[in-house]
C-alpha cells in the first residue's frame, strides 16, 4: 500500500505544480505576477526569445532559474517589531503581553507566522466595580455589603499591589408595568412592607467612582437605601451597559477591570421594553446625568446579550455574576455568550461574596484567551497555543490556555494568510480577553514591484517607450512587446491587433502555435499559415515517409506528384506492371490497383495467370466432356475443350480420363486438353498394377521369413 500512497502524493504534487504554472503564465505584468500565489517575475532584459509572449516572464521561481534568469522578483514576507518590551515588571510598569507593536509585510497566498508571549503578572493593579441589585428582596444583602467592602479589597490585595473599588446599583425602569404608577407609591414603593424609607425605582445609579478609599465605599453604601418594583426581572443589563461604556464617569484605569454583578433575580432583555411602549434599541452610549442616574431609561429598550458582550469586550471588562442558587442556571446560559464572564452562587444574604469574588477572579485570570479585532477583509488568522501545563492546541480561531498560574508564561504562534491585496497598510489588534494590554499589528501586502530599472526611450522598446521590470510601457501611438507596432490604423490598440491573429474557429492567437506581432502571426517551428494553423509534418505517412516521398505536405494534406494518388501518395496511377503479353491487364483474371494486380479468388501469380487447384476445379467439366454429353456449356462455361491423342502429356486423371488445364496468357482464356481412357490401356494399367502389387507382397513375405529364421537361430 505504501507505493500507492507514494504515487498518489506524486500525482497531487505534480497537479499542484501544473496548477501554479498555469496561474503564473496568465499574468502579463510584474505586479499581477507577484499578486499570484507561488509566482515570481523575471526582469532580465534578454530573457525572452524573439516574439515570445511577455507573460512568460511570470513563472515559478524554480522554472525561471532553470531558464537562467539572473534577476528574479520574488518578494518575501517579513515582520518588524516596532515595540517589543519584555514581559515582567519594568520601572514600575507591568508588561504581560509581548511584543506590543508589529509591522508585517505579507505576500498574497504565502502564510507568515510570528510569536506572541503572555506572562501572568503578580501584583497587576485591579479595578473592581460592585454593581448591586437594590430591589426589596436584597435589603439584607445590602447590610452585609456595607460591612464587607474592606474584606473584598483585602482579599484582592493578596494578588495585587493596587486595588480600587467602586459602587453602583440598579432596580427597574421607572414606568409601568414594571413599577406602580401611583404617584405616592412611586415616591416610596416599599412603604407598606418596610418601615424605613426607600428610594424611587431607577434603572441604574452610579454611586461611587473607583477609589482606593475603602472607608468611602462603606460611607457611600450606607447612604443608599433599598427600592422596590412589581415584576421579578430587573434592569441589570441597562446597568451593565452604562458601567461598561461610561469610562470617564466610572473612572476605569488601564488595569485589570472586574465588574461584580450581584442579584437574587433574573433580568430583562431586548424587546421587553415594548411592554412599556419603548421601541428604540439601545444605542450603546453613556447617558449618566450629574447625579449619576441613567436618564434615558424610558427612551431606550433594554440591551441584548450580544450588545452587552460587545461593550464588555471592547472595554476590557471581566464580569462576575454573583447570583442566588435559584437563578444560577439562567445566568450560566448568559455567561456562555459573554467572553470572560463567570457565575458564582451567592448566599441569600451575600455573606460569601468575598470568597466568591476571590475564586471567580482566579478562574477568570487563569484562562488566557488571545483574540483579534478589526481585522481587514482578506486577512485570515489562526493560532497554535503552547500552554504552561505542556498542552499544545492545533490551529484554532483564537489562542486559548487554561489554568495559568501567576508568573507562568504561555506562547502563541500566530499565522497570517492574505488572500487579496490591501490598498494601504491597515492595523488591527490582538488582545487577551479582559485585559487592557494589546498587540497592534500593522499589515501591508507586497503587491507591487520595485524593480529600480526604469529607462526612458530604451533601445529595448525601439526607443519609443519606457523599460520597467523588463517590459516596455510604450509611448502614445505605439504598442507591442518592444513598442514596434504603430496604432494609427488600429485605434482599438493592442486588442485589435491581437484579434487579427485569431482565426474564426479558434479563441487563441495564432492557434496557440505562435506569437502575434503587430497583427501578424510569427509561427513556431515548422508551422505555417496566417494563423499558424498548418503543420507541414502532420500528413499521412507510408513506409515512414511523409506522403510516401511521392508528394509534399500542405497544411496536413498530401499534394501528390504526377502518377500518384491516395491519402499518403502511396498509390501509383500507372498500369505498366499489370500488363500481360497480349495487352490485357492481369490476364483478365483480376484488376490493377496502384500498378499491381489484385487477382480474382481462383487465380494467383504476378499477372493472375496461375489457376488454383485446376484438377479439382475443372473435374466436372472434363467428366461431362468424356460422357459425350452434347451440352456442357452450363458446366464448362467458356472453357475450350480439345481432345488429344493418347501420347499427350497430361497431369490430371480420373478413372476414365486424363486431362490438363492451360491458360492463354494473351487473352486469359482457358483451354482443357483431355483423352478418355481406352479398354486396352485400362488392361495394361491393370496388369502393371497387379504385377507391382505382387512384387511388393512377395518381398514383404521374404523379409518376414528371414526375420523368423534369425530369431530361431
Amino acid at each position: 500500500m505504501n507505493w500507492v500512497w507514494f504515487i498518489a502524493a506524486v500525482l497531487i504534487f505534480y497537479g499542484d505544480q501544473m496548477g501554479v504554472q498555469g496561474r503564473c503564465k496568465s499574468q502579463s505584468t510584474c505586479s499581477a505576477c507577484v499578486r499570484t500565489e507561488g509566482c515570481a517575475w523575471c526582469k532580465m532584459r534578454d530573457f525572452l526569445f524573439p516574439s515570445e509572449p511577455t507573460k512568460h516572464r511570470c513563472d515559478t521561481k524554480d522554472n525561471l532559474r532553470m531558464r537562467n534568469c539572473s534577476e528574479v522578483i520574488d518578494p518575501k514576507p517579513s515582520a518588524h517589531a516596532d515595540r517589543d518590551e519584555p514581559v515582567g515588571s519594568n520601572r514600575g510598569r507591568v508588561v504581560q503581553l509581548q511584543p506590543q507593536k508589529l509591522h508585517i509585510k505579507l505576500r498574497v497566498g504565502v502564510p507568515h507566522t510570528f510569536d506572541v508571549m503572555f506572562k501572568r503578572a503578580e501584583g497587576y493593579p485591579i479595578d473592581l466595580y460592585y454593581l448591586m441589585d437594590f430591589s426589596f428582596s436584597m435589603r439584607d444583602d445590602l447590610e452585609n455589603v456595607r460591612k464587607l467592602g474592606h474584606q473584598i479589597v483585602s482579599a484582592l490585595k493578596d494578588v495585587s499591589s493596587s486595588v480600587r473599588i467602586g459602587f453602583g446599583c440598579f432596580v427597574e425602569k421607572a414606568m409601568g408595568p414594571f413599577i406602580s404608577t401611583f404617584e405616592e407609591t412611586k415616591k416610596c414603593p416599599c412603604k407598606k412592607s418596610f418601615e424605613e424609607p426607600c428610594q424611587p425605582s431607577f434603572s441604574f445609579k452610579h454611586v461611587l467612582n473607583l477609589t482606593e478609599d475603602v472607608a468611602e465605599f462603606k460611607t457611600r453604601a450606607e447612604k443608599e437605601s433599598i427600592s422596590c418594583n412589581f415584576d421579578p426581572p430587573e434592569a441589570g443589563f441597562d446597568a451593565i451597559m452604562q458601567v461598561a461604556v461610561c469610562q470617564d464617569e466610572i473612572g476605569w484605569g488601564d488595569v485589570t477591570r472586574i465588574l461584580v454583578y450581584a442579584s437574587d433575580n433574573t433580568f430583562h432583555l431586548a424587546g421587553d421594553g415594548k411592554l412599556a411602549g419603548i421601541y428604540y434599541p439601545h444605542d450603546g452610549k453613556c447617558h449618566l446625568n450629574s447625579e449619576g442616574l441613567y436618564d434615558m431609561e424610558t427612551h431606550f429598550d433594554y440591551p441584548s446579550v450580544a450588545h452587552v458582550a460587545e461593550a464588555l469586550s471592547t472595554n476590557h471588562i471581566m464580569l462576575i455574576f454573583a447570583v442566588t442558587k435559584d437563578h444560577d442556571e439562567q445566568y450560566m446560559a448568559v455567561s456562555e455568550l459573554i467572553p470572560q464572564s463567570v457565575v458564582g452562587v451567592l448566599e441569600k444574604d451575600s455573606s460569601n461574596v468575598v470568597q466568591l469574588i476571590s475564586k471567580a477572579y482566579d478562574d477568570l485570570l487563569s484562562t488566557i484567551l488571545l483574540e483579534h479585532h478589526r481585522v481587514p477583509p482578506g486577512i485570515d488568522i489562526s493560532y497554535v497555543s503552547q500552554c504552561s501545563d505542556g498542552t499544545h492546541s492545533p490551529r484554532q480561531r483564537r489562542g486559548a490556555c487554561n489554568h495559568t498560574m501567576i508568573n507562568e508564561q504561555v506562547n502563541f504562534t500566530v499565522t497570517l494568510h492574505s488572500s487579496a491585496c490591501l490598498h494601504q497598510p491597515t492595523s488591527f489588534i490582538l488582545k487577551v480577553q479582559g485585559l487592557n494590554e494589546e498587540l497592534q499589528v500593522t499589515v501591508e501586502t507586497l503587491c507591487n514591484c520595485d524593480c529600480n530599472d526604469t529607462e526612458r526611450f530604451s533601445p529595448e522598446c525601439s526607443g519609443k517607450g519606457t523599460l520597467t521590470c523588463g517590459i516596455c510601457n510604450c509611448d502614445e501611438g505605439r504598442m507591442g512587446q518592444s513598442c514596434e507596432c504603430g496604432t494609427q490604423e488600429h485605434k482599438d490598440s493592442m486588442f485589435a491587433l491581437d484579434k487579427m491573429c485569431i482565426s474564426p474557429n479558434s479563441s487563441q492567437p495564432c492557434s496557440g502555435h505562435g506569437s502575434c506581432l503587430c497583427g501578424q502571426c510569427i509561427c513556431n517551428g515548422h508551422l505555417r499559415g496566417r494563423y499558424c494553423q498548418c503543420d507541414h509534418t502532420s500528413c499521412n505517412r507510408h513506409n515512414n515517409l511523409i506522403c510516401a516521398g511521392n508528394g509534399k505536405c500542405n497544411c496536413g494534406t498530401c499534394e501528390c506528384n504526377t502518377n500518384y494518388s491516395g491519402p499518403a501518395c502511396e498509390c501509383s496511377t500507372l498500369t505498366d506492371q499489370c500488363h500481360t503479353g497480349g495487352g490485357g491487364l492481369c490476364s483478365h483474371n483480376g484488376h490493377c490497383k496502384c500498378n499491381k494486380c489484385h487477382c480474382h479468388p481462383d487465380f494467383f501469380g504476378r499477372h493472375c495467370s496461375e489457376i488454383r487447384a485446376p484438377c479439382i476445379k475443372f473435374k466436372p467439366c472434363v467428366l461431362c466432356a468424356v460422357a459425350n454429353e452434347e451440352d456442357c456449356k452450363h458446366t464448362c462455361g467458356d472453357i475450350k475443350l480439345t481432345k488429344v491423342n493418347e501420347s499427350a502429356t497430361l497431369v490430371c486423371f480420373e478413372d476414365t480420363v486424363y486431362y490438363n488445364v492451360e491458360m492463354d496468357k494473351a487473352d486469359g482464356s482457358i483451354r482443357m486438353l483431355y483423352v478418355p481412357k481406352s479398354s486396352k490401356m485400362y488392361v495394361v494399367y491393370l496388369l502393371i498394377s497387379t504385377a507391382s502389387g505382387g512384387v511388393v507382397v512377395i518381398g514383404l513375405v521374404g523379409i518376414i521369413i528371414c526375420k523368423i529364421l534369425l530369431e530361431i537361430s
